[in-house]
């Protein structure tokens, strides 16, 4: 049975502080309740069900009254239309992939992000072969953590702003060089002057840190479940793989490292193993950071 997301953020628990904004569109968030027996916010000590979307493990919250919500993040390349979701009972065993079990599923609407399509020089775009070999070896890299998936979920879903300052509505906007697609923007572009310290965006433990061809100087939290924040073209960084931080710690600097025009901060929120619109996790834009 097909089922829509409209409203469901006041029907879960705590819904109006935990969970983000709902959008089930490609490279948003739906939140799909299960139809699952027993557990739910009346029983939270019994065993979630283990959900996937394909082969990635999906993030599993009680709700209200009786029952489970899946918080999914939608790949940006999904078609809309429907998509299903793979159950299987509490207990079945470790976080492996799916093997069976039932099967729920929800419905993708279409989304319409921007296009810019820009004449440059060759020189510009055009890789070296070592420069494709280490942009390639970084994405695996950057694609295993995110790949990582750990226990508890954290406490809420809703993000403080990393930094204070403008944000760009840049998330999936896609980029055409002499006619060639590049990958859409896969985060959110916060502007701010080099040296402006940044802040987790909640509390995580450190999974991993280094200097990118793209990204520049870039750090990745792991906030549970699935749930993984990156922060991306730091003049420095000022926490360590495998630290655990706090809610609002200093993590790092404003910069201009890797491929960029400018100082800026570019935060992307990861779900499921996929890149989605932090703006569904941040308060409205406008705001100062609060610790």
């Amino acid at each position: 049975m097909l089922v829509g997301v409209a409203a469901l953020a006041a029907r879960a628990h705590g819904a109006g502080s935990v969970l983000p904004r709902p959008r089930a569109v490609p490279g948003g968030v739906a939140l799909v309740p299960l139809a699952v027996p027993g557990g739910g916010a009346s029983h939270p000590d019994r065993d979630a069900p283990r959900v996937y979307l394909g082969d990635a493990p999906v993030m599993v919250l009680p709700r209200s009254g009786q029952g489970w919500l899946a918080v999914v993040g939608i790949p940006l390349s999904q078609a809309p239309g429907p998509v299903a979701l793979r159950l299987e009972p509490a207990g079945s065993g470790p976080v492996l992939g799916p093997i069976g079990g039932r099967t729920a599923y929800f419905r993708v609407g279409a989304a319409h992000y921007r296009t810019q399509r820009l004449r440059v020089a060759p020189a510009q775009v055009e890789l070296s072969a070592a420069d494709l070999a280490r942009v390639a070896a970084e994405r695996d890299r950057i694609h295993a953590a995110l790949a990582t998936f750990s226990a508890p979920p954290p406490h809420s879903l809703r993000l403080a702003p990393p930094i204070d300052g403008p944000r760009s509505s840049s998330f999936g906007l896609r980029r055409y060089f002499n006619g060639e697609a590049r990958d859409p923007h896969s985060g959110m572009d916060i502007a701010a002057p080099e040296g402006t310290v940044v802040h987790a965006a909640a509390a995580g433990i450190v999974l991993q840190t280094g200097s990118y061809f793209f990204n520049g100087n870039t750090l990745l939290l792991d906030h549970g479940a699935g749930l993984i924040t990156m922060y991306c073209h730091l003049s420095r960084i000022s926490a360590q793989p495998g630290h655990a931080v706090a809610a609002g710690e200093p993590i790092g600097a404003v910069g201009a490292t890797g491929r960029v025009t400018g100082p800026h901060l570019h935060f992307a929120v990861a779900l499921n193993r996929v890149f989605v619109d932090p703006a569904l996790f941040l308060p409205a834009a406008g705001g100062a950071f609060r610790p």
